[in-house]
C-alpha cells in the first residue's frame, strides 16, 4: 500500500473516529449521533477492507519467503483473505447476538456477488467461464445454499453441528481445489518480493492487518446496529444491504477493474469461490462459536441466493460465458429484490 498524503489523512481520520468511539465520547444530539455512527460504519468498512488487503499481502509474501508454492498460497491465504471482511463482521455479529447481521451478511454478499458484481462486470465485457466452474463449482454453490436453507429451517437455528458440517465440506472443497490446481485448472499468480520485504516488516503487516479486521468488524456491527434501530431497519435488512455491500466492495472494485482492462478470464471463478467460502467458512466458523438464530425471513433470502446461482448457471451454460444481456437481467433482478426487501421492512 502506498503511503500517499491522501491515504495518510484518511487513515488518521478513521483512527480518530474509532478511538473516540472506544472512549465512549459520543454526541448527545440524536441527529449528530446518527451522522457520527454513519461515519463510524464507513470507518469500520475502511479498516476491514484495508486490513484484509494488508493481511493477505503480508501473509502471501511470508509464504513466498518460505518457498510455499503459489498455488497453495492462492488456495489458502488469498482465498480466506477475501472472505475475512464477511467473516469478521459475521462472527462479531454472532457474538453480540446480532444474528440478523451474521446470516444476512453472508446471504446478502452472495446475492450481491452474483447479481451486482458479475452483472456490472459482464456489462463492461463478456466474462468467459471455465469448464470446472460451470460443471462443478456453480452447482456446488447451489447445493450448499440449499443446505444452509434446510439446516436453518430444521431447528430455526444453525448449531455447532451444522457449523462442523460446513467446515467438513470446506475441507473437501480445498482438496478439490488442490487436485484441480495440480491438473492445470487453477491460475498461478506470482507474488513479487522487494528488498523492503523483510520478515519483521511482513510480520508487522500481518499483525496490523489482523488488528484492523477485528476492530473494523466490531465498529461496523455496532454502528450498523444503531443505524438499523433508529431507521426502523431490521438487523436482517442492514445485513443484506449495507453490510453486504461494504464487505463486497473489494470484489466489486477488483472485478469491474479487471473487466475494464480485459482481464476477465477468472472473474466468474473468483466470485463463485468467494460465495463458497462465505457459506462454508464464514457461517461454519460462526456456528461453531455460537448457535445462530435462523429467522423465518431468511428463507426467502436463501431462496433468492439459490435462484441467483441458478440464473448464473443458466445464463452461462450455452455459450460458456456471461454476456451483457445476462448482466442487465441480473442487475434488474437485484433491483427488484432490493425494492422488495425495503418494502417488506417498512410495511
Amino acid at each position: 500500500m502506498k503511503l500517499t498524503k491522501k491515504n495518510i489523512i484518511i487513515g488518521i481520520a478513521v483512527v480518530a473516529l474509532v478511538v473516540v468511539s472506544y472512549l465512549g465520547i459520543m454526541p448527545e444530539s440524536t441527529p449528530v449521533l446518527m451522522v457520527f455512527n454513519l461515519a463510524l460504519m464507513v470507518s469500520g468498512f475502511t479498516l476491514l477492507i484495508k486490513g484484509a488487503d494488508i493481511f493477505v499481502d503480508g501473509a502471501s509474501k511470508i509464504a513466498t519467503k518460505f518457498n510455499i508454492p503459489q498455488m497453495v498460497i492462492g488456495l489458502t491465504i488469498v482465498a480466506f483473505g477475501t472472505s475475512l471482511p464477511e467473516a469478521a463482521v459475521s462472527i462479531s455479529g454472532a457474538l453480540s447476538d446480532n444474528a440478523g447481521i451474521t446470516v444476512g451478511n453472508v446471504l446478502g454478499s452472495n446475492i450481491m456477488n452474483i447479481l451486482v458484481i458479475l452483472g456490472v462486470s459482464s456489462c463492461i465485457a463478456a466474462l468467459p467461464i471455465k469448464k470446472n466452474t460451470l460443471r462443478i463449482e456453480i452447482p456446488f454453490v447451489i447445493v450448499i445454499t440449499v443446505l444452509l436453507l434446510v439446516l436453518g429451517m430444521a431447528g430455526d437455528e444453525l448449531t455447532r453441528l451444522d457449523g462442523i458440517i460446513f467446515i467438513a465440506l470446506l475441507a473437501g472443497f480445498m482438496v478439490y481445489l488442490v487436485y484441480t490446481a495440480k491438473h492445470g485448472e487453477a491460475d498461478d499468480e506470482t507474488t513479487e518480493l522487494t528488498e523492503k520485504d523483510t520478515m519483521p516488516i511482513l510480520i508487522g503487516f500481518v499483525i496490523i492487518g489482523a488488528v484492523c479486521i477485528v476492530i473494523g468488524s466490531d465498529v461496523t456491527v455496532d454502528a450498523a446496529s444503531y443505524i438499523a434501530a433508529k431507521c426502523g431497519m431490521t438487523p436482517r435488512l442492514i445485513g443484506l444491504t449495507v453490510v453486504a455491500f461494504g464487505t463486497s466492495l473489494p470484489e466489486l472494485v477488483t472485478s469491474a477493474t479487471a473487466a475494464k482492462r480485459g482481464k476477465v478470464d477468472i472473474a466468474i471463478g473468483n466470485i463463485v469461490g468467494s460465495n463458497i467460502f462465505n457459506i462454508l467458512f464464514v457461517v461454519g466458523v460462526s456456528a461453531v462459536i455460537t448457535n445462530i438464530e435462523f429467522e423465518v425471513a431468511f428463507i426467502k433470502d436463501a431462496i433468492v441466493a439459490t435462484a441467483a446461482a441458478v440464473l448464473l448457471f443458466v445464463a452461462a451454460v450455452k455459450n460458456k460465458k456471461l454476456s451483457r444481456p445476462a448482466g442487465i437481467i441480473m442487475l434488474l433482478c437485484y433491483a427488484a429484490y432490493f425494492a422488495y426487501i425495503l418494502a417488506m421492512n417498512y410495511a
